[in-house]
């Protein structure tokens, strides 16, 4: 006997065939629609016009800045202004974001947890340096130009900014020294009112000393220092150490002076006859009793001073001497500003006979600022083409 299937049973079909079944297990994909899509789009345009804001605010007042001045301070003050204004507009990004209330506070305390926790991971280094800076500021202990000698290191400084300080060597080089370092180590710095340069020399206990400060002391003239004077540093077993000090006004040169004043005294004792060997010196020639160890050369004519050559400073310091030339340029700019301000109060005040004197003259102030700012936008573009 056939058997026929039932095709209403339930149990059979599983719901294939009931329509409500189907829609159950088949939901739907909405797609949004054009409106929704600039709806959200529309919501998220106060925090990306902010943005493009704040970036386009700090790319303009970085130029501004730089072109206000390029000094210590003003490098310094354009760090932190340029860090201020980030971290503000970071932040107003962050309020106009449409989120709600709880997830902006927590976004919020996000930011100010990785800022936390980055400067207590970086308080040796980043916030140390920077306190640093800001205290070197604040102590005034050099400024641009001066020669200064920290550790093992040693030149003229022709950078100074919030987190390091930067100095040309004697090999030209430069050398970038964190703030920190120079807190914690100390810094010797060449007044610019004048320094003390300095030779050192032994010699036997053969020879006068009365004659050798005569010799020392007339080097000392030739290399045109002020008030020599001659000192005995050391009372050795077989020489005696003797030191010839003088006066140098002119700290620029401090580097050809040292090496003039060395010249001077190899000469002055070689041409008044003073042997320049230790006393236990040997040489297995045979020599005439009367030899001297005195070079031939010396008595040649003595050579143009380095000055007439040019002096070596010129090269090794230059980006330190366009640094310290740009400073003292915004220096004189900024008394002119004032010397405007005040002119053009007084031409407000003045009555009208003595106005045109009173106008020259401040035109011939603005020119006059006009052409140190120019300078000193000359110098800062050299700087950044030679950088």
């Amino acid at each position: 006997m056939p058997v026929r299937l039932d095709r209403s049973n339930p149990r059979e079909d599983n719901g294939v065939n009931d329509p409500s079944v189907a829609t159950q297990s088949a939901p739907r994909l909405e797609i949004p629609s054009f409106l929704d899509v600039l709806s959200a789009l529309w919501s998220l345009a106060p925090s990306a016009f902010t943005l493009l804001l704040v970036i386009a605010l700090a790319l303009v007042l970085r130029r501004w800045l730089e072109r206000s001045g390029t000094s210590s301070g003003h490098k310094m003050r354009n760090q932190l202004i340029l860090l201020a204004v980030t971290g503000f507009g970071l932040v107003l990004v962050v309020l106009l974001l449409p989120i709600g209330d709880t997830l902006r506070g927590q976004v919020l305390s996000l930011i100010g947890l990785v800022l936390s926790a980055g400067i207590a991971l970086s308080s040796t280094t980043f916030l140390g340096n920077m306190l640093a800076g800001i205290m070197l500021r604040a102590v005034r202990s050099f400024r641009m130009g001066d020669f200064i000698s920290c550790g093992e290191h040693f030149g003229r400084v022709s950078e100074r900014g919030l987190f390091h300080t930067e100095i040309q060597t004697e090999e030209r080089n430069l050398t970038t020294l964190p703030n920190l370092y120079l807190v914690t180590h100390p810094v010797t710095t060449v007044r610019a009112s004048g320094t003390v340069v300095a030779a050192t020399v032994s010699l036997g206990y053969d020879v006068s000393r009365t004659r050798i400060e005569q010799l020392l002391l007339a080097a000392a003239k030739n290399t045109e220092l002020d008030d020599p004077f001659v000192t005995v540093m050391d009372l050795g077993d077989f020489s005696v150490t003797y030191r010839i000090s003088g006066l140098l006004t002119e700290v620029k040169s401090l580097i050809t002076a040292r090496s003039r004043l060395r010249s001077e005294v190899l000469d002055a004792l070689h041409g008044g006859g003073v042997e320049i060997v230790s006393p236990t010196f040997m040489n297995t020639r045979p020599l005439a009793d009367d030899r001297q160890f005195i070079p031939e050369s010396a008595s040649e004519p003595r050579k143009p001073a380095p000055e007439e050559a040019g002096a070596p400073e010129d090269i090794l310091f230059d980006k330190a001497e366009e640094a310290e030339e740009a400073e003292s340029l915004l220096a004189k700019v900024a008394g002119l500003a004032e010397q405007i301000e005040t002119l053009q109060a007084q031409i407000k005040e003045a009555p009208e006979e003595s106005r045109a004197s009173l106008e020259k003259q401040l035109s011939q102030l603005e020119s006059a600022r006009d052409r140190q700012a120019r300078k000193a936008d000359e110098i800062r573009n050299r700087e950044e083409a030679g950088d």
